[in-house]
């Protein structure tokens, strides 16, 4: 029973937190489940759409419903990695260098139009997503337990932009793409906005101590040894898939394993059954998979790949 309402307590946490940054962000369900399915699993999200679709928003709207501090860079090729890490600068005073943090030393760190930074760039963001730390002149500084990156990039224009590359994809638990809303829905959000915008009267519905509890009871869920094969043999099966010059990674399996934890609890489910692995395959695995010339030439997408796998692969009962 004890267990029962540990798990009923973080699910209505989450929807709170769900139901505050929808009052915002219309429409949008789906991509708000999968933004907080990566906070809650301790991931970051890249999100690829087009401008306007409210990605600013979505992260804003997340940063004020925690209270949680929040940084925004405007990736640009002249951008360095200074310029986002921090500097070392000389304190005549003291005689010494004083370490000057830079906007990744936040909660939620918007990185908007990731790739048009140079590749060394964008490196700068490796360890801090991955070890949530920065390494500056052989000394470490952490970063806040509940650091969550929210990258953007536009799918269309291309002049000026660098790809990420596989390492740095691989960093990213979650790509989606908010998409357009109806256009009804788009009418309410002409009417939310006709005076003033929402996000100015939101206010905090979870603190920093609550999403913390919620990620630790996120790793309680429980999963099936049989579930956490199918999680492998999907993951694994990308590595021979036809058309696939490199497949995904072991932190594939990881980021999909959490994330699939945290979707349960947010339904209410003590456990992690195999719809809601298959519900996350292809925003957790797709990003990460390189497809061969020839395959691309044809049509083929990696969320296809993925989709095939999930249709090839017996699901456990």
């Amino acid at each position: 029973m004890g267990a029962e309402n540990g798990v009923r307590a973080a699910a209505d946490g989450l929807d709170r937190l769900r139901g505050n940054i929808e009052s915002v962000v219309r429409g949008q369900s789906t991509a708000v489940r999968y933004l907080l399915a990566a906070l809650a699993s301790g991931g970051h999200v890249l999100l690829e759409d087009y401008p306007g679709t409210g990605k600013t928003t979505l992260a804003k709207a997340l940063a004020r419903s925690l209270g949680a501090r929040f940084s925004r860079v405007q990736f640009t090729p002249d951008l360095l990695p200074s310029d986002i890490l921090g500097v070392q600068i000389f304190d005549q005073k003291t005689g010494e260098f004083r370490f000057h943090e830079g906007p990744v030393f936040t909660d939620v760190l918007l990185a908007d139009e990731i790739n048009r930074a140079s590749p060394r760039t964008q490196s700068a963001l490796l360890e801090a997503m991955g070890e949530r730390q920065v390494s500056m002149d052989g000394r470490c500084f952490a970063l806040g337990e509940i650091f969550f990156v929210i990258a953007t990039q536009n799918p269309i224009e291309f002049q000026g932009t660098y790809p990420l590359p596989e390492a740095q994809m691989d960093r990213f638990a979650m790509q989606f793409k908010p998409g357009y809303v109806p256009p009804e829905v788009e009418v309410q959000v002409l009417s939310d906005q006709e005076r003033r915008h929402p996000l100015d009267d939101l206010r905090p519905c979870l603190s920093r101590e609550d999403l913390l509890a919620l990620r630790r009871k996120v790793a309680e869920v429980r999963i099936a040894e049989e579930v956490k094969r199918y999680i492998v043999d999907l993951v694994a099966a990308t590595r021979k898939a036809s058309g696939v010059a490199m497949g995904a990674s072991p932190r594939a399996s990881l980021s999909l394993m959490r994330a699939a934890q945290a979707v349960a609890l947010m339904d209410g489910d003590g456990f992690v059954s195999p719809k809601h692995v298959q519900e996350l395959a292809v925003p957790v695995i797709a990003h990460r998979l390189a497809l061969d010339p020839q395959a691309r030439f044809s049509g083929a997408t990696a969320a296809s790949v993925v989709e095939e796998l999930l249709r090839k692969l017996p699901v456990p009962a």
